[in-house]
């Protein structure tokens, strides 16, 4: 087992977890995880300085989660364009490729709650058949790889993903959707670079909302990519009370 695997292992992410360790009401972290899934990995949480900071507001449930009952569960509308369980077919020469429901740390603010964290939501068979559909249509170019987090997958699995997709002659683009250099770098190995690089072009899309979130183990694991030849690029969600200031913002 790789040390990324043993730190999932450690994880909180039960009621019984939570109020071990914060010391938070059971009932009331079950109430919430059982309608969305929280799930902290250990690394992630020895970044949170105090409660109710910048890190804890991503990562910790709480109960003003349940107040959006009433609000759409799909707020990209992405099953409408949705031809197979797991692909979205937004933009013609592109697709979203739905490749595991799992996430290292189950962000807060996700737009995918629906699904992240369902086993159930995302099987081999629909992978396949997100293949099958990008082989049939050839105006699609460009595939991003996501879920869930797509590095949750060993990269025997992942590699078996992309070396189909690569065997496909109008796929030019794979970019990957990752949170994991940022939430666990130790996902980023050696291994997993080495077996990236035999499939280029490959672009990394990662996640860093706050600058409390670039340690060395995270600045090495974008380094680590960037060796292998990857453009690693960095999607920022506009958080209140995370970043929603412009000296935050500037520093990250």
């Amino acid at each position: 087992m790789e040390l990324w695997q043993e730190l999932l292992r450690k994880s909180v992410e039960t009621a019984e977890d939570f109020a071990e360790v914060f010391g938070v009401d059971k009932d009331l972290m079950r109430k919430i995880i059982e309608r969305y899934p929280a799930r902290i990995n250990p690394y992630y949480l020895s970044l949170i300085r105090y409660k109710g900071d910048p890190i804890w507001l991503q990562c910790f449930p709480d109960i003003e989660e349940l107040a959006d009952e009433d609000m759409p569960e799909d707020p990209l509308d992405e099953d409408a364009m949705s031809p197979v369980p797991s692909i979205t077919h937004r933009y013609p020469d592109r697709v979203l490729f739905l490749v595991t429901s799992q996430c290292s740390m189950y962000c807060r603010f996700c737009t995918r709650k629906r699904k992240v964290g369902d086993s159930s939501k995302i099987s081999m068979k629909f992978i396949q058949d997100g293949i099958e559909y990008i082989r049939n249509h050839p105006e699609v170019r460009d595939v991003i790889l996501s879920g869930g987090d797509p590095l949750m997958l060993t990269d025997y699995m992942l590699e078996k993903i992309i070396k189909a997709l690569r065997e496909i002659p109008h796929v030019e683009i794979i970019r990957i959707g990752t949170k994991m250099p940022c939430v666990l770098p130790q996902r980023i190995t050696e291994n997993l670079c080495n077996m990236l690089k035999k499939y280029h072009p490959i672009y990394v899309n990662t996640h860093f909302n706050h600058p409390w979130e670039i340690t060395p183990e995270s600045k090495r694991a974008c380094e680590m990519l960037a060796d292998a030849g990857i453009p690693v690029g960095n999607q920022t969600v506009l958080l209140r009370g995370v970043n929603d200031d412009p000296y935050v913002m500037q520093e990250l």
